[in-house]
């Protein structure tokens, strides 16, 4: 997502974007996560120049659901079954593939039943255009009857040291039902790396400008999580990100931190967080840390339906 749309500095060095992603590959990471509203649409292209020639390297995931395509493109949840399926067209064709393995509904839609939504991407799975489906930011018991028309292959919610609402209900309920766990944002948007010391390092178009734990006041006491994070890091010879990440890889196989980054020194420093070994104190120490004050956005209301 950053590498386009929502960060400082997005959209600004694409030969750099495609040279992390290609890194990636080099180095074994096989989950490429995208969305058509990355741009919107440009991040499904430059993934797609990056990935070719190598798309069967790759598990690839897009997600669908904030644009409507029956209204003249516009910002809107729309997972109608016909606007499913003129997104997809739209991302097979910008991605460069006659298939994604992993399509997320990005948003839950209400006023499309959850049924109907997955009844028409099994429909895309029985076409093989898509090959597993996913849920994206859904309530509880929106997932259960998801699950109940079609198997749900993968959950993703925001979930890190800065975030962890999902262990109240979300992880034991795909637990229970053998659903994967998606972690995005695992790095805090960039705050757990101890790099964002002031909101004067970001620009005025910055996602995070307008985001209430980033708000003065809220930022300043946030701060203290990442003097947690550092604190650790210190100990075990590691960056901030390596710790932030190596505790949610602790949490549990069934989770998949998909951090994000625009380039190779960064993801070179973040993959290396599967060799960083946190201690049970370690672990015990960072699990305590009070929650960041303010909410993940500043609009909720799309969240958790």
């Amino acid at each position: 997502m950053g590498m386009s749309a929502y960060y400082t500095g997005a959209g600004t060095d694409d030969a750099e974007s495609i040279r992390t992603i290609q890194r990636a590959l080099d180095l074994g990471i096989n989950f490429i996560d995208t969305a058509e509203v990355y741009g919107p649409y440009v991040n499904e292209e430059l993934v797609g120049r990056a990935l070719a020639g190598r798309r069967n390297e790759v598990v690839l995931a897009s997600k669908f659901g904030l644009i409507s395509h029956r209204n003249g493109d516009t910002p809107a949840l729309d997972s109608s079954p016909e606007n499913i399926r003129t997104a997809l067209e739209g991302s097979l064709k910008r991605l460069g593939t006659d298939h994604v393995d992993l399509y997320f509904q990005h948003r839950v839609d209400p006023a499309t039943p959850i049924e109907e939504t997955v009844g028409a991407l099994s429909e895309l799975v029985k076409e093989g255009k898509v090959r597993h489906i996913g849920l994206s930011e859904a309530a509880p018991e929106t997932i259960r009857r998801a699950h109940a028309v079609h198997p749900v292959t993968a959950v993703q919610t925001e979930y890190s040291l800065w975030t962890r609402d999902p262990e109240a209900e979300v992880l034991p309920l795909v637990r229970e039902l053998g659903i994967g766990y998606v972690a995005y944002s695992p790095l805090g948007r960039g705050f757990l790396t101890g790099q964002i010391r002031s909101m004067s390092q970001l620009g005025a178009d910055d996602f995070r400008a307008n985001n209430p734990r980033f708000a003065k006041g809220n930022f300043e006491q946030n701060l203290r999580i990442v003097d947690a994070v550092e604190a650790v890091a210190k100990e075990v010879g590691a960056t901030p990100a390596q710790v932030a990440l190596a505790w949610l890889l602790a949490q549990g196989e069934d989770i998949v931190p998909i951090p994000g980054t625009k380039r190779v020194s960064r993801l070179e420093e973040n993959t290396a967080a599967v060799e960083v070994t946190l201690s049970a104190d370690q672990l015990a120490r960072l699990g305590t840390v009070q929650p960041p004050v303010g909410d993940r956005y500043a609009d909720m209301s799309r969240i958790g339906r």
